[in-house]
């Protein structure tokens, strides 16, 4: 008996224990979750280790005490009826002013600058807490007495990030993924209470692993999107593993088995699945936490650790509820749905019996096909979303209009360069000067910088102001070319090291970090799943064409998001936006996810065909059988990941667009061209050849993904 089996015994035998077990775990969590996870999570994405951003970053808070001038927030206040110098305008200001002062945020404020129309004044705030008790002073102001006040900067931008993604969260996963899933739950299962207790196990497995990773939050400031990816999953496994398992609880309970037997029998066969179908899902995301990204690993942190909770609570939970239940899983029946739970599917069947007839040309198509939707990977940029990108109703959005409008050459986001060494050295002065003369001539650094340099000598810091989005590809590219280009350049010969910090330079590290952590992960990822998939079926053949089918989908994915938001075909229709470039962390985390997933189809269709070749000895009756037979529970399956991350692409966050178009659009060609054209025509056609294993890796362990049930059932009369 294994493992899952006798757990399933277990928890259906004394399932009040495991209620109260799991219900001291849910109090626990919350209880977590309230008292450490405000205050701990984080907008800002950066590089973990040490990259050149961090470096400049500690000299410059080592060496420098706070710069007085520095701003945090800018105000920009207009009226179109009188200019600055008028006496009610300078009232207003002054108004606004005290009011902002006596919120306590902040240290210091000063007007900066005039527009060069003389009816906008720009004012420079620095922050002593946080903005929040600021922002609604902006906003009251906004509009009193014909003047238009609009706010932006880091503090702002964080407050428009925390609540976009919450409002994101609700309106995309919950009040959309949530009730879609229902209804796909509903169609599968034809009842309401067996509909409802797969989403009564995702609420439970979200909450539980909100609790174990806010710990880890408090002691590593995870990012705050960690909640939106940690509910996103939690709804996508926490409901496909119960599905599976309770579809072949009801299948045994058809078949004749007793209540009891049938529960064991779903803890020997599902469950197990279930428990190598996470086991997957976490090795594949496991690549994540080797990316030196702080975003990158709370992303994998929020995901493994619902997905282990979600393993536990169908391998536990969910038989504790059924040998409570019974049959009563089944009341509140639906007319016409979820009636066949056992035969094949008719549509699904006739595919599949039409690719076996025409194994090459149903190859050749749709391989063609989904190749040339992955044409436009390769012109793959990444880049980061800034607050251009914003939805117009948010604070910080309309404030950096109104800059770009009346103020273009300021930001409150500047370039910090440290430069270390001898810099009263006569070639590190002369390259100082050189470099400001070449920053004040550039219109990125248009603004001016200023220069300080320690009492010793021994460190001189020039701060200069990156206008625009600090995340656009103007400001991107124009740190890079400081980089590259000016500083080398100024600075040849000096017996000084020059390094460009601030959150332009710091955004630089992590798109670059990005880019060559991508094809490690791609071999971490692939090669784990090569061996793991080669010890489960005993056959180097089916692993390698599992892993180039799933990249054929993960390809498909990668193309049609770059036609979507890079090139705009489509994006109208669908809501999206277009940009510059696609989210850096987008293509790893896709590819992580996206093989996790559809490895869990895999794996159970696989598993499927070989049970039924060792039977027959026929391949083609083997396919033809388990993709018939499978098609209901992956579509379903597949249809509620869809729903969910659907509700991610349609947030306003344009990182979540494009992750859940992405996410979406692979698993529907995962579950449809995938598992019902390709993979059968390949198996085909590689006939025999499918289970071959090389003699020198016979000693590899053998392991069932489904145990076969020791006894049949005795079927029951008429049947």
């Amino acid at each position: 008996m294994g493992v899952t089996e006798r757990l399933a015994r277990v928890s259906s035998r004394h399932p009040w224990r495991v209620l109260l077990g799991w219900l001291g775990a849910i109090v626990v969590a919350l209880g977590l979750a309230v008292t450490l996870l405000p205050g701990n999570l984080t907008t800002n994405g950066h590089v973990t280790g040490n990259p050149e951003s961090a470096q400049a970053e500690r000299i410059f808070s080592r060496d420098f005490p706070p710069d007085r001038r520095g701003v945090d927030e800018l105000i920009v206040v207009r009226s179109p009826a009188e200019t600055v110098a008028a006496p009610g305008f300078r009232r207003f200001v002054a108004g606004l002013l005290a009011r902002a002062k006596a919120t306590g945020v902040v240290h210091h404020a000063a007007a900066l600058a005039a527009s060069r129309d003389r009816h906008a004044v720009l004012i420079g705030i620095q922050r002593q807490a946080d903005v929040d008790p600021l922002l609604p002073v902006v906003e009251q102001s906004d509009g009193r007495d014909g003047f238009s006040v609009v706010m932006t900067g880091e503090g702002t931008l964080d407050h428009d990030f925390n609540d976009l993604s919450q409002h994101d969260l609700k309106s995309g996963e919950l009040e959309f993924g949530l009730p879609a899933a229902l209804i796909v739950l509903l169609v599968v299962f034809g009842a309401v209470v067996a509909g409802l207790i797969p989403l009564m196990m995702a609420m439970i497995s979200i909450v539980v692993a909100l609790g174990l990773c806010a710990p880890i939050a408090a002691g590593f400031s995870l990012s705050v999107f960690f909640v939106n990816m940690l509910t996103g999953m939690g709804l996508a496994l926490g409901i496909d593993y119960s599905l599976f398992v309770l579809s072949r609880y009801r299948e045994e309970r058809v078949a004749g088995r007793a209540e009891l037997d049938s529960i064991a029998v779903a803890g020997a066969t599902s469950s197990r699945a279930v428990l190598f179908s996470g086991t997957v899902f976490v090795i594949a995301l496991s690549g994540m936490l080797l990316v030196p990204s702080n975003v990158m690993k709370s992303l994998a942190v929020g995901a493994i650790s619902v997905a282990i909770v979600s393993v536990l609570a169908a391998l536990t939970l969910l038989p504790a509820l059924l040998g409570l239940l019974g049959d009563r899983i089944n009341s509140l029946r639906l007319p016409w749905l979820g009636r066949n739970t056992t035969g094949e599917g008719r549509f699904w069947g006739a595919v599949v019996r039409k690719v076996m007839r025409r194994p090459v040309v149903s190859l050749v198509t749709f391989g063609a096909l989904l190749l040339a939707l992955a044409v436009p990977a390769v012109g793959l940029k990444l880049g980061a979303s800034g607050v251009s990108t914003l939805p117009d109703r948010l604070e910080s959005k309309q404030g950096f209009d109104a800059l770009a409008r009346d103020f273009p050459q300021q930001s409150s986001s500047p370039a910090l360069v440290a430069v270390v060494g001898d810099v009263r050295s006569p070639r590190a002065r002369a390259g100082i000067v050189r470099l400001r003369r070449e920053l004040a001539h550039d219109p990125v650094f248009g603004g001016g910088s200023d220069l300080r340099i320690t009492s010793d000598g021994q460190a001189a810091a020039i701060g200069v102001v990156v206008a625009g989005d600090k995340t656009g590809a103007r400001a991107l590219a124009a740190v890079r070319r400081l980089r590259s280009t000016e500083i080398p350049r100024a600075f040849d010969g000096a017996p000084v090291r020059v390094l460009v910090g601030g959150d332009t330079a710091d955004n630089v590290d992590f798109i670059d970090a990005m880019n060559a952590w991508l094809p490690l992960v791609f071999i971490y990822v692939l090669g784990l799943s090569f061996v793991l998939l080669t010890i489960v079926f005993r056959s180097i053949v089916v692993a390698a064409t599992s892993i180039a089918l799933n990249l054929l989908s993960v390809g498909a994915a990668y193309g049609l998001v770059i036609l979507v938001f890079l090139h705009g075909y489509g994006n109208g229709l669908l809501g999206f936006q277009r940009v510059h470039a696609i989210e850096a962390w987008v293509p790893l985390f896709l590819f992580s996810v996206l093989f996790g997933l559809s490895m869990d189809y895999q794996v159970f269709l696989l598993s499927r065909i070989k049970e039924r070749y060792d039977q027959s000895g026929s391949t083609t009756e083997a396919v033809t059988h388990a993709v018939s037979s499978t098609a209901r529970l992956i579509t379903g399956a597949a249809l509620i990941i869809v729903a969910v991350f659907g509700g991610f692409a349609m947030g306003d966050l344009v990182m979540f667009q494009q992750m859940g178009f992405g996410v979406a659009v692979a698993l529907l060609i995962d579950a449809t061209i995938i598992r019902s054209v390709l993979l059968p025509a390949a198996m085909r056609l590689l006939g025999a050849w499918n289970w071959y294993l090389p003699r020198w890796l016979e000693w590899l362990p053998r392991i069932e993904v489904e145990a076969a049930a020791r006894e049949k059932p005795v079927p029951a009369a008429g049947s």
